[in-house]
């Protein structure tokens, strides 16, 4: 395990957090693979999933961020560099649990990502928002494939273009986040959410995930299909009727 993620199983609950506040709570590319391996293990062990940081800000970006490159290696190489950054987004959306997050302070780039690949998001009102990389002269198509399926086209073209801050009632509004709650509640709202994920049996909580993850986007008489089935398919197993 990495320095800054702590990481336990608790009430069929799988809790991570990274506890580097003084460096902004960034992520290294080992920190990022780490998370990636522990997202993908509880989807055989938790109900859900929380994700959480320590200190003011959620997460500053990516540990580089901001830091001058030296020479840079072959197109095809420098692809492969960045999988582990792409393997860590699609752990979120392959994970057969919902994510929740908890998001206070400033989420910057790779932060922004994390809060928009979480499933459930609550935040607090004076957090904001922010994909600055066209701002430090980075091409900013690794951070806007974490919005693709969350968030509409004029809402990534104006952060990813303008690169200013967004506030998190502006983050609602356009699907970043779930809930904007105040400071005081802020705790109590995500062990709400928490409780209410432990009482659905697990199947359900498979096929929620499933069904938001493949067949939002899809035509409607598809997506009504697939509702039917999953329909018929989970409301008739032994686990819903305990």
């Amino acid at each position: 395990m990495t320095e800054h993620i702590e990481h336990r199983l608790e009430g069929g609950i799988t809790y991570i957090t990274i506890n580097d506040p003084k460096n902004g709570n960034r992520v290294s590319d080992p920190m990022a693979e780490e998370l990636s391996l522990q997202i993908d293990a509880a989807s055989e062990t938790s109900k859900a999933v929380v994700l959480r940081t320590m200190g003011d800000d959620f997460c500053l970006g990516r540990s580089i961020m901001g830091e001058k490159p030296g020479k840079l290696p072959e197109a095809y190489v420098m692809r492969e560099n960045f999988d582990v950054i792409f393997n860590f987004y699609a752990s979120f959306r392959r994970s057969k649990v919902p994510v929740i997050g908890g998001v206070q302070g400033k989420a910057v780039g790779f932060g922004c990502a994390l809060a928009a690949l979480c499933d459930i998001t609550i935040s607090t009102d004076t957090s904001q928002y922010q994909l600055p990389e066209t701002s430090h002269g980075i091409m900013p198509t690794m951070a806007m494939s974490s919005l693709i399926d969350r968030v509409g086209r004029k809402a990534i073209t104006y952060m990813t273009y303008a690169a200013d801050f967004i506030s998190a009632q502006h983050a609602l509004s356009v699907g970043i986040i779930s809930q904007i709650i105040p400071e005081d509640e802020f705790e109590s709202t995500i062990d709400h959410v928490i409780d209410r994920v432990k009482n659905i049996p697990i199947p359900a909580i498979h096929a929620v995930k499933e069904f938001t993850n493949y067949a939002i986007g899809q035509p409607m008489p598809i997506a009504e299909q697939y509702a039917r089935n999953l329909h018929a398919t989970i409301n008739s197993s032994e686990a819903m009727r305990k």
